[in-house]
């Protein structure tokens, strides 16, 4: 393919902010020979204004105007466009983003009736040349640090130990669940606050990163099964072995001012880490922030962007979360695709190398020949 044209079109999906890309990366895309069309109001979200995408280069075009469609090789998008508009691609476009690609059979339907290739960010492959173009790390920091935020603005105490004239005021207690790229950030965030902090997760070896930030690890409970991790992501646990963590939890979440949950497995309803019995140990006034909503939950009775009151427990179902901080959170993803992309560029040519473990793992069509259907077809994950 000769250097592209790109296409960045308005978000349609719903309380989408963020846009795909930056005033920074459409001027690298143009300095390596694209031409760049996007769609008015695209960034306004964002905090980023259409004269400041006009003044680094791109095209503005009218939101959904067919003829900008129809010319565009490479469109990319934060989440997936509705099925109308991936129409008016022409055949052999190439669709890049955060395309929610587990068990997606519309999408599949989608890419192969227009001919379409697309490549899905989460399916990226968790290896170390792979790290700048991570966009699910990128967005899980976002994540993690606003959980934190939202449990201490709704919590009925002090983060921080507090030497007052009145008396000394005790930090709060925070239990983090699950110690990924979010829990690590949450655990950060949290310290800064001058809460305690402590973390559950079911991989002992990140211990030393929960420590390294001033953390105690609870050790997970003793069993012939205990799981690891594959690719970089936490494996799925066993019933027992969630059951014996489940109660080995209790009694820390009964001393707990603030649970941050963020245990998630792709393509899998997330483990329920916290019940009704649990739930009713805590006491009334604590938070619990559960970034797991999305995929079931990992804590009974949270609904996504919805605030619970459970017997005076607060359970807020905190999806989309890097939506709340969209300029920051748009500005990181578009450097994601940036970083994928541009090793792309070849030759005065953009081409995509099949055998690139990189590019093999997250592209899921080609010309809208399907190449994922392990992970597209549902019932496969």
């Amino acid at each position: 393919m000769i250097l592209p044209r790109l296409l960045i079109p308005v978000e349609t999906a719903a309380a989408e902010t963020r846009v795909a890309v930056s005033p920074e990366t459409i001027k690298k895309f143009i300095g390596l020979g694209c031409s760049v069309a996007i769609e008015q109001g695209a960034g306004a979200s964002a905090g980023f204004v259409d004269s400041s995408y006009t003044e680094a280069g791109a095209e503005l075009v009218a939101v959904g105007d067919i003829q900008a469609w129809g010319q565009a090789d490479l469109l990319l998008c934060v989440q997936t466009p509705q099925q109308q508009a991936l129409a008016k691609l022409r055949n052999g476009a190439l669709v890049v983003g955060l395309l929610s690609p587990y068990s997606n059979e519309s999408l599949a339907t989608s890419l192969k009736s227009c001919g379409l290739s697309a490549m899905a960010l989460e399916l990226l492959p968790r290896i170390s040349r792979a790290q700048s173009a991570d966009a699910l790390s990128s967005q899980a920091n976002i994540a993690g640090y606003k959980a934190v935020l939202l449990g201490a603005a709704a919590l009925d105490r002090y983060f921080p130990m507090l030497m007052t004239a009145a008396g000394t005021v005790q930090p709060a207690k925070v239990v983090i669940l699950g110690a990924g790229v979010a829990g690590l950030q949450a655990v950060a965030t949290a310290r800064r606050l001058g809460a305690v902090v402590f973390v559950s997760d079911i991989r002992p070896a990140v211990k030393e990163q929960v420590e390294s930030l001033g953390a105690r690890f609870i050790e997970p409970p003793e069993m012939d099964d205990k799981p690891a991790e594959s690719g970089g992501y936490a494996k799925q646990a066993s019933e027992a072995f969630l059951a014996a963590q489940r109660q080995q939890l209790s009694d820390q979440l009964a001393e707990a001012d603030v649970a941050i949950c963020t245990a998630q497995v792709p393509g899998r309803r997330a483990p329920r880490l916290i019940s009704d019995d649990m739930l009713d140990r805590m006491r009334p006034g604590s938070v619990v922030v559960d970034l797991a909503v999305a995929q079931g939950g990992n804590c009974a009775d949270t609904q996504p962007s919805q605030t619970v009151d459970r017997k005076g427990v607060k359970l807020i179902g905190a999806n989309d979360l890097p939506c709340s901080v969209p300029n920051h959170a748009s500005a990181l993803y578009a450097r994601n695709l940036l970083a994928l992309l541009e090793p792309m560029f070849k030759d005065g040519q953009f081409s995509l190398d099949t055998e690139d473990e990189l590019i093999a793992g997250c592209l899921i069509a080609q010309d809208g020949s399907i190449r994922r259907g392990d992970v597209l077809t549902p019932g496969a994950n």
